[in-house]
C-alpha cells in the first residue's frame, strides 16, 4: 500500500521564500519614506508655531526675540529636531527658526523664512 506524503517540497518552500522578498523589497523603501514623511511633520509644525509666537511677540513688544522663553514656545514630549532662531532684530527676522533631526534621519534641516514658507535646508529623506 502506498503512503501519501504529506507537508512542502524545498521548491515549493523557496518559491514561498522569493515571494516573500521580492514583496519586502518593494514595501521596506515605501515605508521608510512614510515614517521620514511623519517625522518631518513635527519640525513643520513646530516652525509654524514658532513663527506665530514671534508675530504674536512682534505685536505686543514691537520686536523680535532669539529666546524661546521669551516668546513662550515650549516642545512637549522628546523631540526629533533641535530647533534654533538664527536671527532676529527689531525689524524683521531674517531665516526665522531652523530645526535640525537629532537622531533618526541624517542631514534632515527645515527653515521657515520671514514669509512664513518652509524651505527644505537638506532632506535626510531619499
Amino acid at each position: 500500500m502506498l503512503r501519501k506524503n504529506k507537508g512542502f517540497t524545498l521548491i515549493e518552500l523557496m518559491i514561498v521564500v522569493a515571494i516573500i522578498g521580492i514583496m519586502a523589497a518593494i514595501a521596506i523603501p515605501n515605508f521608510i519614506s512614510y515614517m521620514c514623511k511623519s517625522k518631518q511633520s513635527e519640525a513643520k509644525t513646530n516652525l509654524g508655531a514658532i513663527s506665530t509666537s514671534q508675530e504674536a511677540y512682534a505685536a505686543e513688544t514691537n520686536t523680535y526675540s532669539t529666546s524661546f522663553t521669551t516668546i513662550g514656545f515650549v516642545t512637549k514630549g522628546s523631540p526629533r529636531y533641535t530647533y534654533t532662531i538664527d536671527t532676529a532684530n527689531s525689524t524683521a527676522f531674517r531665516g526665522i527658526a531652523t530645526s535640525t533631526a537629532i537622531n533618526g534621519t541624517a542631514n534632515d534641516q527645515w527653515s521657515m523664512n520671514e514669509q512664513r514658507a518652509l524651505v527644505k535646508v537638506d532632506d535626510g529623506c531619499i
